[in-house]
């Protein structure tokens, strides 16, 4: 027969897993969200910065 205790633990660490995991994930599309916006932003502002001779 299992404890309570090791059932609520049990839980307790698969919500824990589950947090941080998302955590994670999001924390991985902004930062990939941010770069693909500042790539974007390079790119028009070198193109509309004329070149110099």
């Amino acid at each position: 027969m299992e404890s309570p205790f090791l059932s609520i633990l049990a839980l307790v660490a698969v919500v824990l897993l589950v947090v941080v995991t998302g955590g994670i994930g999001y924390l991985t599309l902004a930062d990939w969200r941010d770069r693909r916006r500042r790539d974007e932003e390079k790119r028009t502002t070198r193109s509309a910065t004329p070149k110099r001779r």
